[in-house]
């Protein structure tokens, strides 16, 4: 039997061991709290559903935050062993999903009526109906400005030309220093957490990633840095003081995976320890430069001054913003305290 809805924001309706919670029409930072907060209060060690279904019918809009509500939800039910299920995904939300890579994480229902328990299985995805897809939420204005992409494109393929003209002494120089791959590339998330491959002249030895673990983090919170750490070599250091290490991100920003201007863009580990409100930076495009560049990157110490910074820059964001901040980067370039992202 099932009972009545309960929970004001976001109703909560039981059948027999299914919780089914009836999501908003918006699922922005506002609601996406109390949407985690609902969710998990189902979710209880010693009593809880089997099964958790999340209703979409009439949401027509999702941003970060929301997304990252959603995948801590699904998170927290996998702990505890509960099915969680998306259902009447619209096409609004699963343009989302697709965006991202997780359409193909979530269990989706196609059809109107929950499936049992045990035909369901977490680590299999679920097919879904096609549907047509409908345009990406616009979470921001700069995601939505095509004379911001124009100066992208622009900005790009003359900063190409400077990185090709630079590449033979650099490459010689990574070569006698340390020898081994020309380039760096790491897992970054850009809009809405959607993964891509961020490219750099590498300044680290060649097996830094593995040694990561041995090298003590000196910032507070959801990002790494050290002000010597021993993984980077000599030329790296000075690679890293002149910026000249990110020249290869002008091709993401030539993909549109980047901008020249934007947020500072996260590895896949710092967004897994975002609370839903911090997801609210990865509305934009995350940028080769930004707040975070131009206001002593070296000198940044805590997750919050990242957040602070990075929506400060949403908050302010406009043409002549973007422009003021690329001109100040290019005053700062040398400057011998810039650090290194």
């Amino acid at each position: 039997m099932s009972s009545q809805p309960t929970e004001a924001d976001f109703p909560v309706t039981y059948l027999n061991d299914t919780a089914i919670v009836q999501v908003s029409i918006r699922l922005s930072v506002l609601e996406a709290v109390r949407f985690k907060q609902t969710c998990q209060s189902l979710i209880k060690p010693d009593s809880h559903p089997q099964q958790v279904v999340i209703d979409f019918q009439n949401t027509i809009f999702m941003d970060s935050s929301g997304l990252g509500a959603l995948v801590s939800n699904f998170k927290y039910a996998q702990e505890q062993g509960i099915v969680f299920l998306l259902r009447n995904v619209t096409p609004q939300v699963m343009a989302v999903l697709n965006l991202t890579g997780l359409d193909q994480v979530f269990s989706i229902e196609s059809s109107n009526s929950v499936e049992p328990l045990e035909s369901i299985n977490l680590g299999d995805p679920r097919k879904t109906v096609a549907r047509k897809a409908d345009p990406l939420p616009q979470t921001h204005p700069s995601v939505a400005s095509w004379m911001k992409r124009l100066i992208d494109i622009v900005g790009s393929l003359v900063g190409l030309v400077i990185t090709g003209f630079l590449f033979i002494p650099i490459t010689i120089a990574i070569q006698i220093n340390d020898p081994g791959p020309i380039f760096f590339k790491q897992t970054r998330c850009g809009w809405m957490g959607k993964h891509f491959p961020i490219w750099k002249f590498r300044s680290m030895c060649v097996d830094a990633e593995a040694k990561k673990s041995q090298v003590k983090n000196q910032v507070e919170g959801a990002f790494f840095k050290n002000d010597n750490d021993p993984r980077i070599t000599r030329v790296g250091r000075f690679l890293r003081r002149t910026s000249l290490d990110e020249l290869p991100q002008f091709w993401n920003v030539l993909k549109g995976e980047m901008s020249l201007v934007g947020t500072r863009p996260p590895t896949p580990d710092e967004v897994e320890r975002y609370e839903v409100p911090e997801w609210q930076r990865l509305d934009v495009k995350p940028g080769m430069t930004g707040e975070w560049q131009v206001n002593g990157r070296s000198t940044v110490r805590s997750f919050e001054d990242v957040i602070r910074l990075d929506l400060q820059y949403q908050k302010n964001w406009t043409l002549v913003y973007d422009i003021k901040l690329i001109l100040k980067t290019i005053t700062i370039l040398f400057n011998k305290n810039s650090g290194a992202v």
